[in-house]
């Protein structure tokens, strides 16, 4: 376990001098609005891996100079999570950014697949799952804590070559290329904006655009109160009870209270704040509505071509090896379906450029 700093950055300029290192990361994420990162992975190679203690080195941001590094690959699989928290504690967008999981994708194989998946596909190797329910804050780490962090690293490099060998046709190749560098953009590390979090709760797509709108107020001063006390976004407020005080438009503290949607100490202390979200809510203009979210309601002849679609990715998936899932979901390829040569901004952006572009104009 690395635990010193003068450990820790002999081990970032060994990494640096590398062609490709693996990487990982260990949080827990129940009680805090923000990760807490609890260990970082990181491979040489696969007899070289080693633990690096966050909780033992006060400042990580040299890690930064691995991350930035363009000439060194750094290896994860599903990638996003672990280098969002990395970037967080590095305030460095990385580069050159290889994600296996992405990979298997472009292969013939799952999007979706586990790691341990993988490397029982590939390399025949069964991983045991025996810690991932694991407290990664508690010190001391124990031997099969120890052996279960060091294997989500050690065979990423073999991994990486194996789906490399996989993806044969220059085109996929190019198509996993840009897929990668998309890893690499700032954006890619902006989070979402708070008046955008209310098409995530579930349930929305029932409301009105005035109950939509009073949501949206809602879910956004949600954000910003669970970011400031660093608490999960339903220790604040549950989505269900947002949802209903949206359809409901409950806008008085005396209501809010009778109605038994919060807690006597929660309408205490959000009451107000609630109140006047709902009161903007209804006082906002007509034409300020936010969009309805309902589900899309394809036509009997678009259904057919929203078949039509599904099967043409199934044999792009059998022929080509690039799975449907990472092309979109259902619900992009119904608004794909919906809107293609009518309404270019109501079209998914993903499917305006790249290669995703590139592979479904085959199909239209």
């Amino acid at each position: 376990m690395i635990t010193s700093v003068r450990e820790f950055n002999t081990l970032i300029e060994r990494a640096c001098a590398t062609d490709c290192v693996g990487l990982d990361t260990e949080f827990i994420w129940e009680r805090t609005y923000y990760p807490k990162l609890g260990l970082i992975q990181l491979a040489l190679s696969d007899e070289e891996c080693f633990l690096i203690d966050p909780l033992a080195i006060d400042d990580l941001t040299p890690f930064g100079r691995l991350l930035t590094n363009p000439d060194v690959v750094k290896i994860l699989h599903d990638a996003p999570q672990d280098l969002m928290i990395l970037f967080r504690v590095t305030g460095v967008v990385p580069q050159n950014v290889f994600d296996t999981r992405i990979a298997a994708g472009f292969s013939g194989l799952s999007s979706t697949i586990s790691l341990a998946d993988l490397i029982n596909i590939l390399l025949e190797i069964n991983l045991p799952k025996t810690e991932t329910r694991t407290n990664w804050l508690n010190r001391p780490l124990n031997s099969l804590q120890i052996d279960y962090a060091l294997d989500d690293v050690r065979y990423l490099r073999a991994l990486r070559i194996l789906l490399l060998a996989r993806i044969i046709v220059p085109e996929i190749r190019e198509w996993l290329d840009q897929e990668m560098k998309l890893l690499s953009l700032p954006k890619a590390y902006a989070p979402p904006a708070d008046d955008l979090r209310y098409l995530r709760i579930k349930g929305s797509a029932s409301l009105d655009r005035r109950s939509l709108a009073i949501l949206r107020n809602l879910a956004g001063w949600r954000e910003q109160e669970a970011r400031t006390r660093n608490q999960p976004r339903g220790h604040i407020v549950s989505d269900k009870t947002l949802l209903t005080i949206a359809r409901e438009r409950t806008d008085s503290l005396a209501t809010l209270t009778a109605s038994n949607l919060l807690t006597g100490k929660k309408a205490q202390r959000y009451g107000d704040l609630i109140t006047k979200a709902v009161r903007s809510g209804l006082a906002l203009d007509d034409r300020d509505l936010p969009g309805t979210n309902r589900r899309i309601r394809l036509s009997s002849s678009e259904m057919s071509a929203y078949k039509q679609l599904l099967r043409y990715l199934d044999k792009v998936h059998q022929v080509q090896g690039v799975d449907p899932h990472i092309v979109g979901n259902n619900l992009e390829f119904k608004q794909l379906i919906k809107h293609h040569g009518k309404n270019s901004t109501r079209l998914p952006h993903k499917f305006t450029a790249g290669w995703r572009k590139e592979l479904l104009e085959r199909f239209f």
